[in-house]
């Protein structure tokens, strides 16, 4: 999963308190008078009073008693104890009366032999490569079966070149790095973690041809720069690696030689030559520790201002004279991959799917990671199943799933999602992810169908903290810390606030992006920063200690994540308000109109430079260059057939919207029509270059990986100056908005 790198202002419940007191707090919570879209008074009135014996169900003793057992051990894919941690969900679920069963996938899962990484000119060093067990945490010690600091779906082999700083690998660096005349070709590139998602790192070096990266966490993003460091605090120490997978997710997800299928023992499957989705050059991660004497060893330009980091040395870009020596090895092994998927009939409407998951492997101990959002998902089952036995059955059914190798790339959710394809499709609702979970601000994203959806859960739910609702922190918050003056406005004025699009990380991504499925990723965070993430100290003494002593906010996210799962499954009209959608549509189409403007301004400027003779910034005399090459002028798109099948979806969400607020009941049919209205939104053949993902409004970005792409065919042809390609995906576009105005309309006319 992915943790934020922004540490928030911390509010105390006094402060709160006096800020409400002087009006901030303009939308304060009636959700408790107020009918719950989806259901009319009397069923609010039963739902609410549902909830409230569904809250005092949820015990925190038992969640951390589960914590302490499930990451007294690594447990990563392939691992014993990742088997026996399924095993045990599995049979907990059994005894909390669902109908359970372990779908077993093999999977190629790599594991490292060889780990070799030295500076072998101007001086001599030899990087450790490990962590160190720290005093006070049991955990640190217990490494039986530990994955060492490694990226999974790195390629082997042994190289040895010159070292080029390339801040954080982002596309935009290397921008920079082309001004001042240097190239990663032939070189080793040494990044920082962030910026980017770790895969695209190597990735992109690659396409530079270079010949190997490095990826370490500065102390100045995640070290002693943010505060004390662990055992004393809760950030990265000298010794810590964040380890994790450098597979080409935005490519596709899941098995990597079974792309599109499930990795049942009988499928198809690529030669491990053959898969596009692993790297091209080696990668390794590395301690701040490690690289310290990489970087202090480099000379060339100084590093612009913002590439600077913490540690006590000037940053050089190379390349050399440092030059060091990588060599991998691994062993491509197969593995079995243990999904537990357990189900709850519905009473009603069985043939409707309310999918809700959380996967339960990790790099190591895991306590953050993801086991901090499967206890808040076993306590949110075994109350779910208390309810169904004491009078209140869900009308839907639920699935509750386990997910294993989502550390990996997705893995087990993915294979499970394409080999049940045909039936999801038919049958699920939405899709509801948790991953890790800590202390702060309620975060939601998701697709917009579910914005007022998810506004009403947060009005009904107590942050434990201020005794505020989590809607009013996150209002507070963004109202006083948010990072444009949009946002800041829009939280005093919107009615609702906005939930996130999302991109890539957790296992959301195969319901979501390939399927066409709603579906929404929650978490608490915020004030739970640290170093933990990935590392091996991500353990119990770390989590209780610093990031949610008391599994105060998993108990939050039971009864956040539970009321979602409750009232999609017993809504008699699913809460699907496409008002929202279309705001947020709006939004995107903006920006990529402000990108297309930006982008054109900024090249007609650079093209003048280079005609005036200003070839940008060359630092050292005794080297010449050659003048950069002008890019190609932006052209004027027209946006008009975007627009107009944005206005017309407008009018079309705005009659459904009457309808639904009237009271009007809904048939079965009806509801099919609405949760199936995210299939309008995909199209079989897929994002151009990339067809697994087949959603035209949400994609993880081909160059950033995790981080989101809204509308990504128009917006990513433009970004890559794909000119060419511009119309016919504004065309696109318009047509599976067309689509969604269709079906709404065909839902307003009954």
């Amino acid at each position: 999963m992915i943790y934020s790198s922004h540490s928030l202002t911390r509010f105390s419940a006094q402060a709160f308190h006096c800020l409400a007191v002087v009006g901030l707090f303009s939308f304060a919570s009636t959700s408790s008078a107020q009918t719950l879209f989806g259901f009319d008074s009397d069923g609010s009135a039963q739902q609410r009073q549902m909830e409230a014996e569904f809250d005092a169900l949820i015990d925190r003793d038992e969640m951390d008693r589960w914590l302490k057992d499930f990451s007294s051990e690594p447990h990563h894919v392939g691992s014993p104890k990742s088997k026996e941690n399924a095993e045990a969900i599995a049979q907990l679920l059994r005894s909390w009366n669902y109908d359970v069963e372990i779908a077993e996938y093999e999977i190629l899962f790599p594991e490292p032999l060889t780990r070799e990484l030295e500076l072998v000119a101007p001086n001599r060093f030899t990087a450790s490569l490990t962590e160190d067990p720290v005093e006070g945490d049991a955990s640190t010690s217990n490494t039986d079966g530990l994955l060492p600091p490694y990226n999974a779906f790195s390629i082997g082999g042994e190289v040895e070149a010159e070292l080029v700083f390339v801040n954080y690998g982002t596309p935009a660096d290397y921008e920079l790095l082309e001004r001042y005349g240097v190239s990663v070709a032939g070189k080793i590139a040494i990044s920082k973690y962030g910026g980017s998602w770790r895969g695209i790192k190597p990735k992109l070096a690659a396409e530079m041809g270079a010949v190997g990266t490095l990826i370490y966490s500065d102390p100045a993003d995640d070290g002693y720069g943010r505060g004390d460091v662990y055992p004393d605090g809760p950030f990265k120490n000298d010794s810590g690696v964040q380890r994790g997978s450098v597979m080409d997710m935005p490519t596709y997800p899941g098995d990597v030689l079974t792309p599109g299928v499930g990795a049942t023992g009988d499928v198809t499957r690529l030669s491990r030559f053959d898969a596009p989705t692993i790297t091209q050059i080696p990668v390794l991660p590395i301690s701040y520790r490690d690289a310290l004497p990489l970087l202090e060893a480099m000379g060339g330009a100084v590093v612009p201002e913002a590439w600077r980091g913490g540690l006590p040395i000037t940053y050089h870009m190379g390349p050399g004279p440092a030059r060091v020596r990588l060599k991998l090895e691994f062993d491509w092994k197969m593995v079995t991959a243990y999904n537990v998927i357990a189900r709850m009939e519905g009473t009603e409407l069985p043939e409707q799917w309310i999918i809700r998951g959380n996967h339960h492997d990790g790099w190591n101990h895991g306590a953050a990671d993801p086991l901090s959002g499967i206890v808040a998902m076993l306590a949110e089952a075994k109350a779910v199943s208390h309810l169904a036995q004491s009078g209140y059955p869900p009308a839907r059914t639920i699935i509750y799933a386990a997910w294993d190798a989502e550390e990996p790339g997705l893995i087990g959710s993915t294979e499970w999602a394409e080999h049940h394809a045909e039936e999801l499709q038919e049958h699920a609702v939405a899709y509801l992810n948790t991953d890790g979970n800590g202390r702060g601000f309620v975060n939601v994203g998701g697709s917009h169908v579910l914005e007022r959806f998810f506004n009403e859960i947060m009005e009904d739910v107590k942050d434990p903290q201020t005794g505020v609702t989590v809607q009013e922190r996150r209002r507070a918050n963004l109202r006083i810390n948010g990072s444009s003056e949009k946002i800041r406005n829009e939280a005093k004025n919107r009615s609702n606030l906005r939930i996130s699009p999302l991109g890539s990380g957790s296992d959301y991504t195969p319901f979501l992006q390939h399927l066409g499925i709603a579906s929404a990723n929650m978490s608490f965070g915020g004030h739970s920063s640290g170093g933990s993430y990935h590392t091996m100290y991500d353990t119990y003494e770390h989590y209780t200690k610093w990031i949610d002593p008391g599994l105060v906010y998993g108990q939050t996210l039971a009864q956040f994540a539970g009321r979602a799962t409750l009232r999609l499954a017993n809504a008699p009209r699913l809460p699907f308000d496409f008002q929202g959608f279309t705001d947020n549509v709006a939004g995107y189409i903006e920006e990529i109109e402000a990108l297309a403007d930006g982008m054109r301004e900024k090249t007609a400027t650079d093209n003048q430079n280079i005609r005036d003779g200003v070839f940008g910034i060359i630092l050292d005399p005794t080297k010449s260059f050659g003048p950069p090459i002008p890019k190609p002028p932006v052209p004027h798109f027209n946006f008009a057939p975007l627009k107009n099948a944005l206005a017309r979806l407008t009018d079309s969400a705005d009659a459904y919207q009457r309808l639904a607020m009237s009271g009007a009941p809904a048939s079965a049919h009806q509801n099919y029509l609405l949760y199936t209205s995210e299939r309008e939104l995909i199209r079989e053949e897929g994002l151009a270059g990339r067809p697994w993902y087949k959603h035209h409004i949400y994609a993880p970005g081909f160059y950033t990986g995790y981080g989101v792409k809204t509308i990504p065919g128009v917006r990513e042809a433009i970004e890559q100056r794909q000119y060419d390609q511009v119309a016919g995906q504004i065309e696109i576009a318009a047509d599976v908005l067309t689509n969604l105005t269709l079906r709404l309309d065909e839902l307003a006319e009954r």
